[in-house]
């Protein structure tokens, strides 16, 4: 048995002081408030719930920082994508199993708890099936189990290059599924996800182009009740083709075509109208928000303040995994609504915190989508974080999660996942031996 005494913990209800958590095995079983330390109780000062971190592409850890170079002419989403192909084409499912490590200790030591995986590289390098056709999905199984973070599982299907059933281009041959090898894939995956502690499987059409609308129909039932996923205008020119083909944006076509709920999440949906913002909120469905990824790639910025004023919920993603920061995400999140209005706080509502209004709204939307639960309760998983303040020790509570997040001095102590200490004075307890073999893993693929 576990037992955490924070003097200040973030529940349900909002922060609370001198809270004490007590834990057996992977759920929490008692939450008492108001009461004292006791002897034998793990003291840390401000407790959080575990982050989700609902939108990651594994294998794209392995070009994090190598496409910083200008070409020739205009660089752009499309022209980083074709960087992206080649690192995609060259890496073996080993390969793929030490990135991943790498990344989901990342994810640890910055305070994610859960990852969902949008898994879309399957295939041999030739783009033949392996003979476990979830052999990339087991091998980011894996290396959620090595490292402990827990997983939802969103196997991708790409059966198209464009929009309306364009023929798929070379550089997609190792993402690309008919319906029916699909449906081998989902089968194998849940047998993968039903050996992992609290994992999770859900389902991710790529994206409108990557999918036609009878595919979508026929791959939906896989998802058996679990999460929904998809790309959604990210970019200008997404939209612009959608438009070509189908008279409507994509957002609207989605809202058109499929019954959108709670399951889903649109990641980035970007470039919406007014109208689409407010029939997307009211949906259900939680805006997937990726702000450094959609920075780095010049995507544009989301409609925040229409999106939850409309009663919208969003999580957040590292996406492209250039760079794993809790607190940047939250704060490239904000500072771009600043910039693009020319205010302050803005998502946050009146008299709040703007840290705690962030970080509460990230909470619940990303658990949402992906199938989990993150929040302090009695039965809940036993998924926290304690921030280390030892530099800012002065700071009252209320003013805690306003500094991690926008200023320096607060970094992550400790991280539990299912009641399991992973993440210690910063570090996970596997650093130097996943490191290693991630530093082997690169210099191979330098070559």
């Amino acid at each position: 048995m576990t037992t955490i005494h924070a003097e200040y913990a973030l529940l349900p209800e909002g922060l609370v002081r001198n809270v004490r958590i007590t834990f057996t095995g992977a759920e929490i079983e008692q939450v008492e408030q108001f009461v004292e330390a006791r002897a034998g109780d793990e003291r840390h000062r401000f407790v959080v719930p575990a982050m989700p971190n609902l939108h990651s592409h594994a294998f794209q850890r392995a070009m994090a920082g190598l496409a910083e170079r200008r070409g020739p002419g205009a660089d752009s989403f499309w022209s980083w994508r074709v960087e992206m192909y080649r690192v995609a084409l060259s890496m073996s499912p080993e390969q793929v199993e030490a990135v991943a490590a790498q990344l989901y200790m990342e994810m640890l030591e910055a305070g994610f708890g859960r990852v969902g995986e949008f898994h879309y590289l399957h295939h041999d390098k030739d783009g033949a099936c392996y003979a476990d056709p979830a052999e990339m999905a087991a091998r980011i199984g894996a290396a959620s189990a090595q490292t402990g973070i827990a997983l939802t599982l969103l196997p991708v299907f790409y059966a198209h290059s464009g929009f309306g059933g364009a023929a798929p281009i070379e550089g997609q041959r190792r993402f690309i599924h008919d319906v029916d090898g699909f449906a081998r894939l989902m089968e194998r995956s849940r047998q993968i996800v039903a050996s992992l502690q609290g994992g999770v499987l859900g389902i991710a059409p790529h994206s409108l182009r990557a999918a036609t609308l009878e595919e979508l129909q026929q791959i939906m039932p896989f998802a058996e009740g679990g999460p929904v996923h998809i790309h959604v205008a990210e970019q200008a020119r997404e939209v612009e083709d959608c438009i070509a083909w189908s008279g409507k944006r994509p957002v609207e076509w989605l809202l058109d075509h499929m019954e959108l709920d709670e399951r889903w999440c649109l990641i980035h949906a970007t470039h919406m109208t007014e109208d689409e913002t407010v029939r997307m909120a009211k949906s259900g469905a939680v805006a997937g928000l990726c702000p450094i990824t959609e920075a780095n790639l010049g995507d544009g910025v989301f409609e925040a303040p229409g999106f939850l004023g409309s009663g919208g919920r969003f999580g957040i993603g590292s996406d492209s995994n250039i760079l794993i920061s809790l607190e940047e995400e939250l704060r490239t999140l904000e500072y771009s609504q600043r910039l693009l209005r020319r205010s302050r706080n803005v998502v946050a509502d009146p008299g709040q915190s703007t840290g705690l209004n962030l970080y509460s709204r990230a909470l619940n939307g990303g658990a949402q989508a992906l199938g989990a639960v993150s929040s302090i309760g009695a039965g809940r998983p036993a998924d926290l974080v304690s921030l280390d303040l030892s530099r800012v020790n002065y700071l009252p509570a209320e003013k805690i999660l306003d500094h991690f997040i926008f200023a320096k001095g607060i970094g992550v102590d400790s991280v539990w996942v299912a009641g399991m200490k992973r993440v210690e004075g910063g570090r996970h307890h596997q650093h130097e031996a996943i490191t290693a073999r991630f530093a082997k893993v690169m210099a191979e693929l330098a070559q």
